[in-house]
């Protein structure tokens, strides 16, 4: 159903979209980029998902505050939200300004905002929304702002029931019968702290880091050392005793690592344990391509989805992903592969496969030209390789973007 809560309050919230992560662990798809700016589902990128969040909650005001990489994730915001897309739209993205004394990095999540509070000042605004630009969820944020308002809350934070498997890489918290957060930790490994923080079923209680500041809280806490929310400050707010949490118990990905990155797009081909793309209440928003209807001649084509603008004459696809603009020759095999294509304003490069491919278990980054005869299936099962554009990791393929595969060529 449509979101039915106060439209009032909406003009009263800020959402903050923390985009300034290098992404490390998702080397090398962040190689050329940051990691919010990474291709998702075929026409995404991962930073459309807290932005769609905001909107669909009625939540226009949007600042996304960016570091790495931030000249390409800019040209996506401004291709992709313009002002005739929402009404009343109002998304501005913050980067580090270089002063006399050169440019000030940002140190940490909390760094990120503490340094663009003036750019954040807004008299109307009375709670700011913390979000994540690389994780996949549906969450009508709107209500939880509401949530924060009926408890006069100061701090509440988005929450999930967990494994311990989860459990031992997430923030926990420990709600009394209330709501109200009573204790939390950061990243617990030991059996002993695992057990304090058991919630039920065997489950425990993560935060998503996604948090609902009331603003002068926020300010408040600002003023005080740490540079990350989830190491330094959320632990400070909650010693306070204001801080609630809000129970989530849906489907939630934080995008971490190139394996968690390759199932979370395969598993939107099943339709099961993954980001619901179908629901017309909750739309995610990306960049309108102009593009042709896909052209296929002869493939056998079984559970994959493929995108606007490809030409294809494969063999066979089964069980993968094929972004837009995508030409893939004939006789090819494509296999549980992620294929992002060439989506946005690339000139008129296409990314091509050429004839007599097999491709398995791979990930076939943006603009890429893969020769002839390629075998990329990695038959000896390596789990980590790094090689001139051509990766493993997680023992998944990776054929970064732009690069240029000569034919034959055997991995």
């Amino acid at each position: 159903m449509p979101n039915c809560a106060d439209l009032k309050l909406n003009e009263k919230v800020m959402s903050i979209v923390l985009a300034g992560g290098q992404g490390t662990r998702l080397h090398p798809l962040t190689l050329h980029r940051c990691k919010p700016a990474v291709s998702f589902g075929g026409k995404y990128r991962l930073i459309d998902i807290p932005i769609s969040n905001s909107l669909n909650s009625k939540i226009h005001k949007i600042r996304v505050i960016s570091q790495y990489f931030a000249s390409g994730l800019q040209q996506h915001l401004s291709a992709t939200y313009t002002h005739d897309s929402f009404s009343d739209g109002n998304l501005e993205m913050l980067c580090p300004e270089e002063t006399p004394t050169g440019i000030r990095w940002f140190k940490g999540t909390a760094d990120a905002v503490r340094q663009n509070l003036e750019h954040l000042a807004d008299p109307s605004v009375e709670y700011y929304l913390i979000l994540s630009g690389d994780q996949l969820y549906t969450l009508d944020l709107l209500h939880m702002v509401e949530f924060a308002k009926k408890l006069d809350a100061d701090l509440v934070v988005a929450s999930l029931p967990v494994a311990e498997k989860e459990a031992k890489r997430m923030g926990l918290l420990k709600p009394g019968a209330d709501g109200r957060i009573d204790d939390f930790y950061e990243k617990p490994q030991t059996k002993e702290l695992l057990d304090k923080f058991s919630y039920e079923n065997g489950k425990y209680l993560g935060s998503m880091g996604i948090y609902v500041f009331k603003k002068e809280a926020l300010l408040k806490i600002l003023k005080e050392p740490g540079d990350d929310f989830g190491k330094d400050l959320i632990p400070l707010m909650i010693s306070q005793k204001n801080s609630f949490a809000y129970i989530y118990n849906g489907y939630w990905e934080d995008i971490g690592t190139v394996a968690s990155f390759y199932e979370a797009n395969l598993a939107l081909i099943e339709q099961k344990n993954c980001l619901n793309m179908c629901d017309p209440w909750h739309p995610i928003y990306a960049e309108v391509q102009h593009l042709p209807n896909t052209l296929i001649k002869g493939a056998r084509i079984d559970r994959s989805i493929i995108s606007l603008g490809c030409n294809i004459e494969a063999k066979e696809i089964t069980h993968s992903l094929i972004g837009p603009r995508t030409n893939i020759g004939k006789d090819s095999v494509i296999q549980d592969t992620i294929i992002m294509g060439s989506p946005g304003s690339f000139g008129e490069h296409s990314l091509s496969i050429g004839k007599n491919c097999t491709i398995q278990k791979s990930i076939i980054d943006e603009h890429c030209q893969i020769g002839h005869h390629v075998e990329l299936t990695n038959k000896k099962n390596i789990l980590h390789y790094d090689g001139d554009g051509v990766f493993i990791r997680d023992g998944i393929i990776i054929v970064t973007s732009g690069t240029k595969v000569p034919d034959n060529f055997i991995l």
